[in-house]
């Protein structure tokens, strides 16, 4: 087949699959809004079921509820039939997923469910399926048209169910009020976790690490407080250790520039008072964010009182896998 000829294949097939899209968005109606609502009140879980690829895209649906807070687990109907049907309750909200809206699979296992008491949202093709009848909502997708050759293979029809799936779970997100620090709970291990539960306690540096002079201190201190913490600043802090301002060694050469003999000049000469601050619970990226903002390198870490506690260097974070991604 000539280059060409594949292009105009794959592009006949995204647009079928798309002209499906845009009519479930043009179709959509209050039962979708029904369905939500079954799910927002449930005080259970959600469970999904479908087999064959409908089931696939069933376990995506669930994972995409549980990683938004949603209780939510995949029942295969053909293990439901042998046992697992048990995993319902009472309290549960069940989606049956089937595009002919007549798996028998799924039509064995809902007079049980009906019996347990879990209310049913179906998604299927036909709102006069048997399944859609016996549903308390059914999300319709309307007559699919599937972008194989044949018109038969699962395609348009899966990705419709799958785009409902994510209307329906991103529609809850919004309800539920859902913040990113939420969805980072659910997902320590992922980068987006990572990058969302770091703390600037987690990456400040502490201790004998932190340049700082006191205010009465000569520039000379103040040049070797520099050299030696080799971090381009020292902070500067009053009698009582609070923080009064920084020095950069760009500070120094600006003054330099103006008072050749530094033993004449005063902290103040060069000192720029009150610098950005950041509290120790804050995210590590709102630190970085700030930095950002402002252009600056480098963030200190305070108390209630002002006194400095750490140091936050923009190459602290960009040295952490977590912000080696564009936000």
């Amino acid at each position: 087949m000539e280059k060409e000829k594949i292009l105009e294949q794959a592009k006949r097939i995204i647009e079928t699959e798309y002209e499906n899209l845009k009519k479930i968005r043009e179709n959509l109606d209050y039962n979708f809004v029904s369905a939500v609502e079954l799910i927002l009140n449930c005080k259970g879980k959600v469970v999904v079921t479908g087999i064959g690829k409908s089931g696939i895209i069933g376990r995506k649906i669930s994972a995409t509820l549980a990683s938004i807070g949603i209780p939510s687990t995949f029942l295969h109907p053909g293990e439901a039939l042998h046992g697992d049907l048990g995993i319902v309750t009472e309290n549960d909200v069940v989606i049956a997923i089937s595009n002919s809206g007549e798996t028998e699979e799924i039509l064995r296992i809902i007079p049980s469910i009906k019996k347990i008491g879990a209310s049913i949202i179906s998604i299927t093709s036909s709102k006069n399926s048997t399944l859609a009848y016996r549903s308390d909502v059914t999300i319709s997708t309307g007559e699919i048209v599937e972008a194989d050759i044949f018109g038969i293979i699962p395609s348009s029809s899966t990705t419709c169910q799958l785009v409902i799936g994510d209307a329906l779970a991103l529609t809850l997100l919004s309800l539920k009020g859902v913040q990113k620090k939420d969805f980072a709970f659910y997902h320590p291990g992922g980068s987006l976790g990572r990058r969302l539960m770091l703390k600037v306690a987690d990456v400040m540096q502490t201790g004998e690490r932190i340049p700082c002079v006191s205010d009465n201190a000569t520039l000379i201190d103040v040049v070797k407080e520099i050299n030696s913490k080799n971090l381009g600043f020292t902070l500067v802090v009053d009698k009582e250790g609070k923080l009064k301002g920084i020095i950069t060694d760009g500070d120094l050469r600006r003054l330099l520039a103006k008072k050749p003999d530094i033993t004449k000049a005063s902290i103040y000469d060069c000192m720029t008072p009150n610098p950005k601050t950041v509290e120790e619970d804050k995210l590590a990226v709102h630190a970085l964010q700030i930095m950002e903002s402002l252009e600056i390198t480098c963030l200190v870490v305070v108390d209630e009182e002002k006194r400095p506690k750490g140091i936050v260097h923009l190459h602290d974070l960009l040295g952490k896998k977590e912000f080696k991604v564009e936000f």
